[in-house]
């Protein structure tokens, strides 16, 4: 799907070591070319509309235009995002949040209820709970911003890249007592305090 067309400004080289994202270690100072990308007007009326076929170099950062066309498989009238895989059905990584479709995160954002974090370094859970106004999306925010969320557990590893899903969407009629019932419950059910990274005390079924 085409995303648009960008300026590329070469800045210059990596200045301090930066950790790499979703990977373990650290790029070094000086090891890296830095570029600026800025998104242009031209063909903007595209976006999300012309999708093209890739060819097997999909996995290649750099493509060149001027070397293979790409043939057009499909253009269509309007933008039209992918629906919402229901909430059972929803995974992903949480440096992908950000990115997802706009009609996800409100149906997200609007749900209260319980999530699984699951961490792909050691393979361990963590059952948490949505009861604030932004449901979901707000609590996971937390975890994109601070990478621990406060949680003891989270906080006693190193940052990790945790896959996010829901396991139980709470009823509008839900208090926060009722959602915090259900997250003991399934905290007893997959034993994320013996065998996971649940620290914090959490209310019993």
């Amino acid at each position: 799907m085409f995303a648009g067309l960008y300026a590329v400004r070469y800045r210059g080289l990596l200045k301090k070591d930066t950790p790499r994202p979703q990977m373990e270690g650290v790029d070094k100072a000086g090891s890296h070319d830095i570029y600026n990308l800025t998104l242009q007007n031209i063909l903007s009326d595209l976006i999300g509309k012309l999708f093209i076929d890739w060819g097997p170099g999909a996995l290649a950062w750099v493509q060149y235009a001027d070397r293979k066309d790409k043939p057009v498989t499909e253009l269509r009238i309007a933008f039209q995002e992918p629906a919402f895989p229901g909430f059972l059905s929803f995974i992903q990584a949480l440096s992908k949040l950000n990115n997802i479709p706009k009609c996800w995160i409100t149906a997200i954002q609007s749900s209260r209820g319980i999530y699984l974090l699951t961490c792909p370094k050691t393979k361990e859970q963590y059952v948490g709970s949505a009861t604030g106004e932004d449901g979901f999306w707000g609590r996971w925010q937390t975890y994109i911003n601070t990478s621990h969320g406060g949680n003891l557990g989270l906080k006693s590893r190193d940052p990790s890249d945790y896959q996010v899903s829901i396991i139980e969407v709470a009823g509008t009629s839900a208090t926060k007592e009722d959602i915090l019932k259900m997250e003991g419950r399934w905290q007893s059910k997959l034993q994320s305090q013996k065998m996971g990274l649940n620290r914090n005390l959490a209310s019993k079924p």
